[in-house]
Parts: structure tokens; C-alpha cells; sequence
């Protein structure tokens, strides 16, 4: 999330708004928050509601078998429209910020998105 912080007056330029969301409750977020000096949203998601929907939940795959979300990365246009989706199990090969970016430059430009995940365009 720090690289996304980092390059966040990218995303800004672009039109872009940067949102994280997680299963901790909003102290935990808040705290995390502060900690790592983010100035997006970082959402609570406790009943892994949003979650779900976008079939992110790992059960029991947090700290004394907790159910977490695997980490993903959206671009999410705003009829609700998903344009572009990074999903892994694996926090080591997440999209970093200029996979992000070029995504949805490309996007932009009709051409296809050669980065890993799979591109969707539907609504959920």
C-alpha cells in the first residue's frame, strides 16, 4: 500500500482514487492507516461482504486461522463496470502502482492489458 501512497498524485492526475479494503475492524484500519501514513481510504469490510462479491475471501487464511481477502487490484469504472482485475494468492506478486497505471492507460486506448490477472468487463 506504501507504493501506492507513494505514487498517489498519478493516480490523482488521472482521475483515479485509490481505495484499499479489508476484513479488519475501522481501529485496526485506522491504526494501519496512521501507521503507514496513507491518505486513501483503507475500508472495513468485516462481514467480508464486498469481499465475497468479488470472490476475494481465503478462509482461514489470517493470523489463528481468520479469514482474510486475497490481495487484488481493480479498475473499476464509475457505471460499476470492472475494466481491468490483478487477482493472486500471493502478496509477493500483487500489481505494483505503474502495472495499475498502464492498465488503465491502455484501457484508456482500447488496447489490450498484458499484465497478470485476467481482464473482465462486467458489471457485478
Amino acid at each position: 500500500m506504501r507504493s501506492f501512497q507513494s505514487r498517489l498524485s498519478e493516480f490523482d492526475q488521472r482521475g483515479l482514487r485509490v481505495v484499499a479494503i479489508s476484513v479488519d475492524p475501522p481501529s485496526t484500519n485506522h491504526d494501519h492507516r496512521q501507521k503507514l501514513g496513507l491518505t486513501f481510504p483503507l475500508l472495513s469490510d468485516e462481514k467480508a461482504e464486498t469481499i465475497r462479491r468479488y470472490d476475494l475471501l481465503h478462509p482461514k487464511g489470517g493470523p489463528g486461522g481468520a479469514d482474510i481477502s486475497r490481495p487484488a487490484e481493480f479498475l473499476i469504472d464509475p457505471s460499476g463496470t470492472i475494466r481491468w482485475e490483478n487477482l493472486t494468492e500471493s502478496v509477493t506478486v500483487r500489481a505494483r502502482p505503474d502495472q495499475v497505471l498502464k492498465a488503465f492507460d491502455q484501457t484508456l486506448a482500447g488496447a489490450s492489458v498484458p499484465v497478470p490477472g485476467r481482464e473482465v468487463v462486467t458489471s457485478r
